[in-house]
Protein backbone atom coordinates (compact mmCIF):
# COMPACT_ATOMS: atom_id res chain seq x y z
CA UNK A 1 0.00 0.00 0.00
CA UNK A 2 1.46 3.37 -1.06
CA UNK A 3 1.18 6.73 0.69
CA UNK A 4 -1.32 7.61 -2.05
CA UNK A 5 -3.71 4.77 -1.15
CA UNK A 6 -4.40 5.72 2.48
CA UNK A 7 -5.82 9.23 1.91
CA UNK A 8 -7.65 7.93 -1.17
CA UNK A 9 -9.41 5.29 0.92
CA UNK A 10 -10.13 7.76 3.72
CA UNK A 11 -11.62 10.26 1.27
CA UNK A 12 -14.04 7.66 -0.08
CA UNK A 13 -15.08 6.57 3.41
CA UNK A 14 -15.50 10.17 4.62
CA UNK A 15 -17.74 11.07 1.68
CA UNK A 16 -19.81 7.93 2.23
CA UNK A 17 -20.36 8.56 5.94
CA UNK A 18 -21.17 12.26 5.56
CA UNK A 19 -23.74 11.53 2.87
CA UNK A 20 -25.17 8.51 4.68
CA UNK A 21 -25.81 10.40 7.91
CA UNK A 22 -26.95 13.62 6.21
CA UNK A 23 -29.82 12.15 4.19
CA UNK A 24 -32.21 11.36 7.10
CA UNK A 25 -31.86 14.91 8.44
CA UNK A 26 -32.51 16.35 4.97
CA UNK A 27 -35.64 14.19 4.60
CA UNK A 28 -36.90 15.34 8.01
CA UNK A 29 -36.30 19.04 7.33
CA UNK A 30 -37.80 18.85 3.83
CA UNK A 31 -41.04 17.37 5.19
CA UNK A 32 -41.07 19.80 8.12
CA UNK A 33 -40.73 22.82 5.80
CA UNK A 34 -42.90 21.31 3.03
CA UNK A 35 -40.03 21.38 0.50
CA UNK A 36 -41.47 18.52 -1.54
CA UNK A 37 -41.78 17.61 -5.21
CA UNK A 38 -45.36 17.27 -6.45
CA UNK A 39 -46.08 14.47 -8.98
CA UNK A 40 -47.08 15.59 -12.48
CA UNK A 41 -47.61 14.14 -15.94
CA UNK A 42 -43.87 13.82 -16.62
CA UNK A 43 -42.85 12.13 -13.37
CA UNK A 44 -42.99 8.47 -12.42
CA UNK A 45 -43.41 8.92 -8.65
CA UNK A 46 -46.90 9.29 -7.16
CA UNK A 47 -46.30 10.88 -3.75
CA UNK A 48 -44.83 14.11 -2.35
CA UNK A 49 -41.07 13.55 -2.11
CA UNK A 50 -38.07 15.75 -1.19
CA UNK A 51 -35.72 16.59 -4.07
CA UNK A 52 -32.74 17.63 -1.98
CA UNK A 53 -30.68 14.42 -1.93
CA UNK A 54 -27.98 16.21 -3.88
CA UNK A 55 -27.24 18.28 -0.77
CA UNK A 56 -25.94 15.13 0.96
CA UNK A 57 -23.93 14.05 -2.08
CA UNK A 58 -22.42 17.54 -2.39
CA UNK A 59 -21.58 17.73 1.33
CA UNK A 60 -19.82 14.36 1.30
CA UNK A 61 -17.98 15.03 -1.95
CA UNK A 62 -16.83 18.56 -1.15
CA UNK A 63 -15.72 17.91 2.42
CA UNK A 64 -13.81 14.73 1.51
CA UNK A 65 -12.08 16.31 -1.47
CA UNK A 66 -10.99 19.45 0.38
CA UNK A 67 -9.69 17.47 3.37
CA UNK A 68 -7.85 14.61 1.65
CA UNK A 69 -7.15 15.40 -2.01
CA UNK A 70 -4.37 17.36 -3.73
CA UNK A 71 -6.18 20.36 -5.21
CA UNK A 72 -3.80 21.19 -8.05
CA UNK A 73 -4.18 20.55 -11.79
CA UNK A 74 -7.69 21.95 -12.06
CA UNK A 75 -9.33 20.29 -9.05
CA UNK A 76 -9.60 23.58 -7.15
CA UNK A 77 -11.36 25.19 -10.11
CA UNK A 78 -13.59 22.11 -10.43
CA UNK A 79 -14.70 22.65 -6.84
CA UNK A 80 -15.50 26.30 -7.60
CA UNK A 81 -17.65 25.24 -10.54
CA UNK A 82 -19.41 22.64 -8.38
CA UNK A 83 -20.30 25.31 -5.81
CA UNK A 84 -21.92 27.46 -8.51
CA UNK A 85 -23.96 24.57 -9.91
CA UNK A 86 -24.92 23.42 -6.41
CA UNK A 87 -26.63 26.73 -5.72
CA UNK A 88 -28.17 26.82 -9.20
CA UNK A 89 -29.63 23.35 -8.62
CA UNK A 90 -30.69 24.19 -5.08
CA UNK A 91 -32.68 27.21 -6.22
CA UNK A 92 -34.27 25.18 -9.02
CA UNK A 93 -35.28 22.42 -6.59
CA UNK A 94 -36.77 24.87 -4.08
CA UNK A 95 -38.49 27.55 -6.16
CA UNK A 96 -37.81 26.71 -9.81
CA UNK A 97 -35.50 28.37 -12.33
CA UNK A 98 -35.74 29.04 -16.05
CA UNK A 99 -33.66 27.05 -18.53
CA UNK A 100 -31.86 30.26 -19.55
CA UNK A 101 -30.75 31.05 -15.99
CA UNK A 102 -29.55 27.48 -15.44
CA UNK A 103 -27.60 27.72 -18.68
CA UNK A 104 -25.90 30.91 -17.48
CA UNK A 105 -24.83 29.08 -14.31
CA UNK A 106 -23.41 26.24 -16.40
CA UNK A 107 -21.52 28.71 -18.59
CA UNK A 108 -19.99 30.34 -15.53
CA UNK A 109 -18.92 27.01 -14.01
CA UNK A 110 -17.51 25.85 -17.35
CA UNK A 111 -15.65 29.11 -17.85
CA UNK A 112 -13.89 28.71 -14.50
CA UNK A 113 -12.44 25.28 -15.31
CA UNK A 114 -11.65 26.13 -18.93
CA UNK A 115 -10.10 29.56 -18.53
CA UNK A 116 -8.62 29.45 -15.03
CA UNK A 117 -7.43 25.82 -15.08
CA UNK A 118 -7.09 25.27 -18.85
CA UNK A 119 -9.18 22.10 -18.66
CA UNK A 120 -10.13 21.53 -22.29
CA UNK A 121 -9.98 19.10 -25.18
CA UNK A 122 -6.92 20.09 -27.18
CA UNK A 123 -6.98 17.44 -29.92
CA UNK A 124 -9.41 15.14 -31.76
CA UNK A 125 -6.54 12.62 -31.88
CA UNK A 126 -7.19 11.67 -35.49
CA UNK A 127 -11.02 11.60 -35.49
CA UNK A 128 -12.18 12.78 -38.95
CA UNK A 129 -8.50 13.29 -39.71
CA UNK A 130 -8.28 16.16 -37.21
CA UNK A 131 -5.42 16.45 -34.75
CA UNK A 132 -4.57 19.46 -32.60
CA UNK A 133 -7.42 21.97 -32.41
CA UNK A 134 -7.02 25.74 -32.77
CA UNK A 135 -7.38 27.37 -29.36
CA UNK A 136 -10.72 29.00 -30.18
CA UNK A 137 -12.17 25.75 -31.52
CA UNK A 138 -10.84 23.91 -28.47
CA UNK A 139 -12.62 26.28 -26.08
CA UNK A 140 -15.87 26.18 -28.05
CA UNK A 141 -15.89 22.40 -28.33
CA UNK A 142 -15.03 21.93 -24.66
CA UNK A 143 -17.87 24.26 -23.70
CA UNK A 144 -20.28 22.11 -25.70
CA UNK A 145 -18.91 18.91 -24.16
CA UNK A 146 -19.20 20.12 -20.55
CA UNK A 147 -22.66 21.63 -20.95
CA UNK A 148 -23.84 18.63 -22.98
CA UNK A 149 -22.66 15.98 -20.52
CA UNK A 150 -23.89 18.00 -17.53
CA UNK A 151 -27.39 18.12 -19.00
CA UNK A 152 -27.26 14.49 -20.16
CA UNK A 153 -26.76 13.33 -16.57
CA UNK A 154 -29.48 15.73 -15.44
CA UNK A 155 -31.92 14.31 -18.00
CA UNK A 156 -31.53 10.65 -16.99
CA UNK A 157 -32.45 11.48 -13.39
CA UNK A 158 -35.99 10.21 -13.93
CA UNK A 159 -36.16 6.98 -11.91
CA UNK A 160 -35.22 6.07 -8.35
CA UNK A 161 -31.51 5.28 -8.33
CA UNK A 162 -30.95 5.65 -12.08
CA UNK A 163 -28.70 8.72 -12.30
CA UNK A 164 -26.76 7.68 -9.20
CA UNK A 165 -26.16 4.18 -10.53
CA UNK A 166 -25.01 5.36 -13.95
CA UNK A 167 -22.70 7.99 -12.44
CA UNK A 168 -21.26 5.33 -10.10
CA UNK A 169 -20.38 3.14 -13.08
CA UNK A 170 -18.86 6.05 -15.00
CA UNK A 171 -16.84 7.36 -12.05
CA UNK A 172 -15.68 3.88 -11.12
CA UNK A 173 -14.30 3.38 -14.63
CA UNK A 174 -12.63 6.77 -14.91
CA UNK A 175 -11.34 6.59 -11.34
CA UNK A 176 -9.65 3.24 -11.93
CA UNK A 177 -7.72 4.50 -14.94
CA UNK A 178 -6.72 7.77 -13.25
CA UNK A 179 -5.41 5.72 -10.32
CA UNK A 180 -3.51 3.26 -12.50
CA UNK A 181 -2.13 5.56 -15.20
CA UNK A 182 -2.65 9.18 -14.09
CA UNK A 183 0.90 9.89 -13.01
CA UNK A 184 1.78 13.19 -11.33
CA UNK A 185 -0.59 15.30 -13.40
CA UNK A 186 -3.81 13.28 -13.59
CA UNK A 187 -3.77 10.92 -10.58
CA UNK A 188 -5.52 13.40 -8.28
CA UNK A 189 -8.64 12.96 -10.41
CA UNK A 190 -8.89 9.50 -8.86
CA UNK A 191 -9.79 11.41 -5.68
CA UNK A 192 -12.49 13.31 -7.55
CA UNK A 193 -14.04 10.07 -8.81
CA UNK A 194 -13.76 8.23 -5.47
CA UNK A 195 -15.16 11.11 -3.41
CA UNK A 196 -18.18 11.34 -5.70
CA UNK A 197 -18.64 7.56 -5.51
CA UNK A 198 -18.63 7.75 -1.70
CA UNK A 199 -21.18 10.56 -1.66
CA UNK A 200 -23.42 8.71 -4.10
CA UNK A 201 -23.28 5.42 -2.21
CA UNK A 202 -24.45 7.12 0.98
CA UNK A 203 -27.30 8.73 -0.92
CA UNK A 204 -28.30 5.62 -2.90
CA UNK A 205 -28.95 3.82 0.40
CA UNK A 206 -32.15 5.92 0.44
CA UNK A 207 -32.80 6.38 -3.28
CA UNK A 208 -33.92 3.03 -4.63
CA UNK A 209 -37.61 2.38 -5.28
CA UNK A 210 -39.68 3.49 -3.42
CA UNK A 211 -37.29 6.27 -2.60
CA UNK A 212 -38.03 8.68 0.28
CA UNK A 213 -35.79 11.29 -1.40
CA UNK A 214 -34.65 12.26 -4.90
CA UNK A 215 -31.30 13.61 -6.07
CA UNK A 216 -32.81 16.72 -7.66
CA UNK A 217 -30.96 19.23 -9.80
CA UNK A 218 -28.86 20.00 -6.72
CA UNK A 219 -27.16 16.65 -7.26
CA UNK A 220 -27.60 15.88 -10.95
CA UNK A 221 -26.07 19.15 -12.19
CA UNK A 222 -23.06 18.76 -9.90
CA UNK A 223 -22.64 15.08 -10.84
CA UNK A 224 -22.92 15.87 -14.54
CA UNK A 225 -20.36 18.65 -14.29
CA UNK A 226 -17.89 16.42 -12.43
CA UNK A 227 -18.37 13.60 -14.94
CA UNK A 228 -17.78 15.99 -17.85
CA UNK A 229 -14.46 17.18 -16.39
CA UNK A 230 -13.41 13.58 -15.67
CA UNK A 231 -14.16 12.68 -19.30
CA UNK A 232 -12.10 15.59 -20.64
CA UNK A 233 -9.13 14.81 -18.39
CA UNK A 234 -9.38 11.12 -19.35
CA UNK A 235 -9.12 12.10 -23.03
CA UNK A 236 -6.22 14.45 -22.33
CA UNK A 237 -4.50 11.74 -20.28
CA UNK A 238 -4.54 9.51 -23.35
CA UNK A 239 -2.92 12.30 -25.36
CA UNK A 240 -0.23 13.35 -22.88
CA UNK A 241 0.49 10.13 -20.96
CA UNK A 242 -0.26 7.68 -23.77
CA UNK A 243 -2.02 5.35 -21.35
CA UNK A 244 -4.19 3.39 -21.13
CA UNK A 245 -5.74 3.78 -24.60
CA UNK A 246 -3.60 6.41 -26.30
CA UNK A 247 -5.27 8.03 -29.30
CA UNK A 248 -8.42 5.89 -28.82
CA UNK A 249 -9.25 7.68 -25.54
CA UNK A 250 -12.01 9.88 -27.09
CA UNK A 251 -14.03 6.93 -28.39
CA UNK A 252 -13.50 5.00 -25.15
CA UNK A 253 -14.79 8.03 -23.21
CA UNK A 254 -17.90 8.11 -25.42
CA UNK A 255 -18.48 4.42 -24.65
CA UNK A 256 -18.08 4.99 -20.91
CA UNK A 257 -20.76 7.70 -21.14
CA UNK A 258 -22.97 5.68 -23.49
CA UNK A 259 -26.32 5.57 -21.66
CA UNK A 260 -26.66 9.29 -20.86
CA UNK A 261 -25.29 10.36 -24.26
CA UNK A 262 -27.51 7.95 -26.20
CA UNK A 263 -30.62 8.94 -24.25
CA UNK A 264 -30.02 12.67 -24.67
CA UNK A 265 -29.22 12.53 -28.38
CA UNK A 266 -32.22 10.28 -28.98
CA UNK A 267 -34.82 12.40 -27.18
CA UNK A 268 -33.42 15.66 -28.61
CA UNK A 269 -33.63 14.20 -32.13
CA UNK A 270 -37.19 12.96 -31.63
CA UNK A 271 -38.34 16.31 -30.25
CA UNK A 272 -36.81 18.28 -33.10
CA UNK A 273 -38.25 15.87 -35.69
CA UNK A 274 -41.65 16.50 -34.10
CA UNK A 275 -41.13 20.25 -34.49
CA UNK A 276 -40.67 20.89 -30.75
CA UNK A 277 -37.87 22.41 -28.73
CA UNK A 278 -35.22 19.84 -27.77
CA UNK A 279 -35.64 21.05 -24.17
CA UNK A 280 -39.42 20.52 -24.05
CA UNK A 281 -40.15 17.83 -21.43
CA UNK A 282 -41.84 14.54 -22.30
CA UNK A 283 -41.92 10.87 -21.30
CA UNK A 284 -39.88 9.57 -24.21
CA UNK A 285 -36.61 8.90 -22.40
CA UNK A 286 -35.09 5.44 -22.62
CA UNK A 287 -36.20 4.59 -19.07
CA UNK A 288 -39.79 5.54 -19.95
CA UNK A 289 -39.70 3.22 -22.95
CA UNK A 290 -38.36 0.32 -20.88
CA UNK A 291 -41.04 0.89 -18.23
CA UNK A 292 -43.64 0.77 -21.03
CA UNK A 293 -42.41 -2.74 -21.84
CA UNK A 294 -43.58 -3.87 -18.41
CA UNK A 295 -40.35 -3.68 -16.43
CA UNK A 296 -40.39 -2.43 -12.83
CA UNK A 297 -38.33 0.60 -11.80
CA UNK A 298 -35.55 -1.39 -10.11
CA UNK A 299 -35.33 -3.75 -13.11
CA UNK A 300 -35.09 -0.78 -15.47
CA UNK A 301 -32.26 0.76 -13.45
CA UNK A 302 -30.35 -2.52 -13.36
CA UNK A 303 -30.93 -3.10 -17.08
CA UNK A 304 -29.58 0.33 -18.02
CA UNK A 305 -26.65 -0.10 -15.65
CA UNK A 306 -25.87 -3.45 -17.27
CA UNK A 307 -26.15 -1.89 -20.73
CA UNK A 308 -23.62 0.79 -19.80
CA UNK A 309 -21.23 -1.79 -18.32
CA UNK A 310 -21.42 -3.97 -21.45
CA UNK A 311 -20.68 -1.02 -23.73
CA UNK A 312 -17.74 -0.04 -21.50
CA UNK A 313 -16.34 -3.56 -21.69
CA UNK A 314 -16.78 -3.51 -25.47
CA UNK A 315 -14.88 -0.25 -26.04
CA UNK A 316 -12.11 -1.29 -23.64
CA UNK A 317 -11.73 -4.68 -25.34
CA UNK A 318 -11.63 -3.22 -28.85
CA UNK A 319 -9.86 0.08 -28.16
CA UNK A 320 -6.98 -1.10 -30.34
CA UNK A 321 -9.25 -0.74 -33.39
CA UNK A 322 -9.11 3.04 -33.07
CA UNK A 323 -11.54 5.92 -32.89
CA UNK A 324 -13.18 5.62 -36.30
CA UNK A 325 -14.25 1.98 -35.97
CA UNK A 326 -15.33 2.34 -32.33
CA UNK A 327 -17.43 5.44 -32.98
CA UNK A 328 -18.99 3.80 -36.04
CA UNK A 329 -19.83 0.73 -33.93
CA UNK A 330 -21.36 2.87 -31.17
CA UNK A 331 -23.36 4.88 -33.71
CA UNK A 332 -24.63 1.70 -35.36
CA UNK A 333 -25.62 0.18 -32.03
CA UNK A 334 -27.39 3.42 -31.07
CA UNK A 335 -29.34 3.35 -34.34
CA UNK A 336 -30.41 -0.26 -33.73
CA UNK A 337 -31.55 0.57 -30.19
CA UNK A 338 -33.52 3.57 -31.45
CA UNK A 339 -35.22 1.46 -34.11
CA UNK A 340 -36.07 -1.20 -31.52
CA UNK A 341 -37.65 1.32 -29.15
CA UNK A 342 -39.50 2.98 -32.03
CA UNK A 343 -40.95 -0.30 -33.31
CA UNK A 344 -41.97 -1.40 -29.82
CA UNK A 345 -43.60 1.95 -29.10
CA UNK A 346 -45.57 1.71 -32.36
CA UNK A 347 -46.84 -1.74 -31.38
CA UNK A 348 -47.94 -0.48 -27.97
CA UNK A 349 -49.77 2.46 -29.57
CA UNK A 350 -51.47 0.11 -32.06
CA UNK A 351 -52.62 -2.21 -29.27
CA UNK A 352 -54.00 0.72 -27.27
CA UNK A 353 -55.87 1.98 -30.34
CA UNK A 354 -57.35 -1.47 -31.01
CA UNK A 355 -58.36 -1.82 -27.36
CA UNK A 356 -60.07 1.57 -27.47
CA UNK A 357 -61.96 0.72 -30.66
CA UNK A 358 -63.05 -2.70 -29.38
CA UNK A 359 -64.37 -1.11 -26.20
CA UNK A 360 -66.75 1.16 -28.08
Amino acid sequence: MSHFDIPLGLSWMWALLVSLFAVPSIIYIAHLKNMLDTPNGRTVHQSLTPRLGGVAVFAGFMSALTIFAPLQNGVKELLAGCIILFFVGLKDDLVGMSVAKKFVGQLLATGIVMIMADVRITSFQGIFGVGTLPVGVSYAFTLGVIVGITNAINLIDGLDGLAGTIVLIICGTFGYYFYQYGGPYFSNYAYVALCLIGGLLGFLRYNFHRAPIFMGDTGSLVCGFIVSVLAIQFIEMGLHVGQPFGAAAPSVAVGILFVPLFDTLRVFSLRMLAGRSPFSPDKNHIHHRILAMGFQQISTVLLLGLLNVLVILFVIRFAHLGNTILIAALAGFSALLSIFFGVYQSRISRRQLLATESGR
